[in-house]
């Protein structure tokens, strides 16, 4: 099969299109024809080198796959040749009693396709069926691709981990990224007022369509100080936080006394510095995310069947072009997902 693959971490240049070995169904697996592959920040982070993370070589990335069965192996039996599926990024092992609690993400031995097994940059992947989901005709199979991590991630944060209620306000950091867009969405579908940073005025606007009540260009206006107007001095509940020091504090300022802070990314940089005494006289919250489990996915999939989630799509790139696909996610001028089509 054709794939991209790396054999060194680096930059994009490190990105390989060429043959690969196809993938062969193991007990209980099947093979997917994949159709499309949507990107992840965490494609950039695994192709530069994650500290502490086990990566295969040659690796293959993609976490967010939609496509068709194409092979069955002994002992298979959910899914038929030619059924739409899409993959769940996060995989918890049979063993792994957090799988059975529904926190399959807490579960030491989680694994994440594209990171520690290989990806969905390729024709074809092999993957156990219990981790494979099937979808309807309702949206194209680019469209399908941009939900898995991103939206799981967002339902994560904003439902599981910072419980947002309806009547809450909510700043959501980066509305166009992968999460931010669907974490506007998920907001507004809970019930909440839902503040959101951008930074150019098409991405305000696209904001504002996804169910933003108010849109901050962060690149010409103070943020903080926006929320305090906005909210009269008051601040917002939850603030959604995936981009790190450049945001850190100042999101902390935005929070309501007893706000709270979810955080599942740093894209500007792991550390981070904090006043504590706002922290503590505030009774403030900052609460860790990492992905979902499967229970949740399938929720979010629900949502997205019955026209509650829509997928935002950027741009759609050939499988060769995987390169410059990276380049203007780096470039954070894109709205919405990246999609990969082999």
């Amino acid at each position: 099969m054709q794939a991209v693959y790396f054999e060194r971490h680096g930059g994009p240049e490190v990105l390989t299109y060429g043959d690969f070995k196809d993938p062969a169904p193991g007990p209980n697996e099947v093979v997917i024809g994949i159709k499309a592959c949507a990107l992840n920040h965490l494609d950039i982070w695994a192709r530069e080198g994650l500290p502490g993370v086990s990566i295969p070589l040659p690796h293959i990335l993609g976490c967010d796959v939609a496509g068709v069965v194409l092979e069955t192996g002994k002992g298979a039996r959910r899914f038929k040749k030619g059924d739409r599926v899409v993959i769940s990024p996060g995989q918890a092992p049979l063993f792994a009693s957090e799988g059975f609690e529904a926190r399959d993400s807490y579960s030491p031995d989680f694994q994440i396709l594209g990171l520690q097994i290989q990806g969905g940059y390729a024709e074809r992947v092999a993957v156990n069926e219990r981790f494979v989901i099937p979808v309807s005709d309702r949206y194209t199979f680019e469209e399908w691709a941009s939900f898995p991590l991103a939206a799981l991630t967002a339902y994560h944060m904003l439902v599981t981990r910072a419980g947002l209620r309806a009547g809450e306000t909510a700043l959501i950091h980066a509305a166009g990224s992968g999460v931010g867009s669907f974490a506007v969405q998920i907001a507004k579908f809970l019930g909440a007022t839902v503040v959101a940073t951008a930074g150019d005025y098409k991405k305000v606007a696209r904001a504002k369509k996804l169910g933003a009540d108010e849109v901050i260009l962060y690149k010409t206006k103070d943020f903080a100080e926006e929320v305090r107007r906005l909210t009269d001095k008051r601040g917002v509940d939850v603030v959604l936080e995936h981009i790190g020091p450049e945001t850190w504090q100042k999101s902390l300022l935005c929070l309501a006394r007893g706000g709270r802070l979810v955080t599942c990314g740093a894209t500007s940089g792991p550390k981070v510095e904090m006043d504590l005494r706002p922290f503590f006289s505030k009774q403030l919250s900052i609460l860790g995310s990492y992905m979902g489990s499967f229970a949740e996915l399938c929720k979010t999939l629900r949502l997205a069947e019955k026209g509650a989630l829509t997928p935002v799509i950027d741009q759609v790139f050939a499988l060769k072009e995987a390169a410059a696909a990276h380049c203007r996610m780096e470039s954070r001028q894109h709205f919405g997902k990246i999609v990969l089509k082999p």
